[in-house]
């Protein structure tokens, strides 16, 4: 799955990592700006081509027949978003309980403009004491680059500037459905 996820990831759609993931056992990645579907077939290619076991959320509808079973043997997880439950508790649970755990989401939660980012990451990572590993798709360059990893200090107007300075530049598919002022409305 390796070379044919590098075949193409690299070769045929042209996309360039300059860096790899942290060979970390535990972190968290957040990768935004969330702007497109074609986000999370790039985000697949990436893990595989990188050999990581990356386990990401996603909505509770995309794991339905007749291919739901493909997004779940990638690493997903589904999510009713319409039910009440303590996600973050669950997660930091999950990252106690294993040895190795590598977990992603989008903090914007959706593909649409948002004017704040959710914050459970930001909570599991406290409360998990895992850093977190900042990634994004930069259309405009197709380069998918992954920063190096952060614990947060758990002042979060620090911390969410420090995830602005990362993201603010990046051109995602669509990005007029990116707010790069995010961190201001915390």
């Amino acid at each position: 799955m390796k070379s044919i996820s590098k075949f193409i990831l690299y070769d045929i759609l042209g996309w360039k990592v300059p860096n790899d993931f942290p060979s970390l056992d535990k972190y968290i990645i957040i990768a935004a700006p969330h702007t497109s579907n074609w986000d999370f077939p790039i985000a697949v290619l990436s893990k595989y081509a990188q050999g990581k076991d990356i386990r990401f959320v996603g909505k509770h509808t995309l794991f339905k027949p007749p291919f739901g079973f493909i997004i779940k043997a990638m690493g997903g997880t589904p999510v009713n978003r319409s039910e009440s439950t303590n996600m973050v508790q669950s997660v930091i649970d999950i990252f106690n309980e294993k040895d190795k755990f590598i977990f992603a989401i989008s903090p914007e939660g959706t593909r649409k403009k948002v004017p704040k980012w959710k914050t459970g990451f930001y909570h599991v990572a406290k409360g998990a004491g895992v850093p977190i590993v900042m990634a994004t798709l930069d259309f405009e360059n197709k380069q998918i680059l992954i920063d190096e990893p952060y614990y947060v200090t758990g002042d979060q107007q620090i911390d969410f500037k420090h995830f602005h300075d990362f993201f603010k530049d990046v051109k995602g598919k669509n990005p007029d459905q990116f707010d790069p002022d995010f961190y201001l409305n915390i």
